[in-house]
């Protein structure tokens, strides 16, 4: 399952004019089985789009906004750092949000999120069916509209408050539904020009996963500078939807050398996974003469921290990154919050 699993996400993020050169024979194969249950896919989520509005299908609605993040291209592009994002700009303006994710392979993001918004307001609640979770944190803590209890200095509340506000009620203001959607794969702007034919005044913001720093595995409260990978041999190991982005990201750091070994999205790691791991690092070394470091996500360590350990006598470094808004035609992160409070203020007068 786990080969099935990594043909069908190399499949996806090879451009079509790249197939028939790069993927195997075996691949090939798939893409028309995976072409017929993507059209079967997309003439059923209109229909199930048909029936919702029908009222065939039943809805809940949240007595607060409802602030939904998903993502347009399969996983791997910084749904859960946005989520964070929302909620500490939220609690620093004085409102207390609830976070609902559904806890996907061990509670990955769940877990690195209480860790980033410890101390705060933010709840966080892990649950499949998120409406129940929500109506359960809805009546231990209440609900109050944001626009009545939120900061309405607009000075402060746009300002790079990252702490939260000490005067922010306990009752929920606003939730903040992880993984809300996803559909195909597009670039940018073919994505942005599809949205305009919607609305050709649709705001419009590009973000990345900036780098911060790396922590140890066996010892999270001890930081180690980005260029500390410098000159060295990296295996990078990522069980995350898309690695790309993350391997890239540790090239640019400056290592000598950086392999690389992935995992499906929200893999759990085995002991049998582990003795690979040890493997291609006891190869590197071989080859290189040096002795290789371990990198890997937040997300992967927060699923099996404990699996890690068992890398020993190797180093594993944890990759910490943070969300920024980029500037782009005008948009900035001032004008997106601005943007989103305005969108809150709407949903208050409903």
């Amino acid at each position: 399952m786990e080969k099935l699993r990594k043909m069908v996400n190399q499949i996806a993020y090879t451009p079509p004019q790249e197939r028939f050169y790069t993927l195997s024979a075996l691949q090939l194969s798939l893409i028309p089985l995976l072409s017929l249950a993507s059209t079967l896919y997309g003439f059923a989520l209109p229909l199930r789009h048909r029936l919702y509005q029908l009222g065939l299908l039943h809805t809940d609605r949240l007595p607060v906004p409802v602030i939904s993040v998903g993502n347009l291209t399969w996983g791997g592009n910084g749904k859960t750092p946005m989520v964070e994002f929302l909620a500490l700009w939220l609690a620093a303006a004085g409102i207390s949000p609830l976070i609902l994710t559904r806890g996907y392979g061990g509670a990955d993001e769940a877990k690195m999120l209480q860790r980033h918004l410890y101390g705060t307001p933010v709840k966080i609640g892990v649950g499949a069916n998120r409406a129940v979770t929500a109506a359960s944190f809805l009546k231990r803590y209440g609900h109050i509209s944001p626009c009545k209890h939120g900061n309405t200095d607009l000075g402060r509340l746009f300002s790079d408050n990252k702490k939260g506000n000490s005067s922010c009620c306990d009752q929920i203001g606003v939730a903040i539904l992880d993984d809300g959607m996803q559909i195909s794969e597009k670039d940018v702007e073919a994505i942005a020009s599809e949205m305009r034919t919607v609305k050709n005044s649709l705001p419009i913001f590009l973000s990345r996963l900036a780098p911060l720093y790396f922590l140890k595995a066996r010892n999270m409260s001890h930081k180690l500078a980005l260029m500390d990978i410098c000159s060295t041999l990296v295996l990078c190991v990522s069980a995350i939807g898309s690695a790309e982005s993350f391997v890239e990201t540790i090239k640019k750091l400056g290592p000598t050398y950086v392999d690389r070994l992935d995992f499906s999205d929200h893999h759990l790691f085995q002991a049998k996974d582990i003795d690979m791991i040890r493997m291609r690092l006891r190869n590197l070394q071989s080859d290189f003469a040096m002795k290789p470091i371990v990198v890997v996500t937040e997300k992967d360590y927060d699923r099996a921290p404990e699996v890690l350990t068992y890398l020993d006598p190797y180093e594993v470094l944890v990759l910490c990154s943070c969300l920024q808004i980029l500037p782009h035609k005008g948009s900035t992160e001032e004008t997106f919050k601005k943007c989103l409070w305005q969108h809150l203020e709407v949903s208050c007068k409903v």
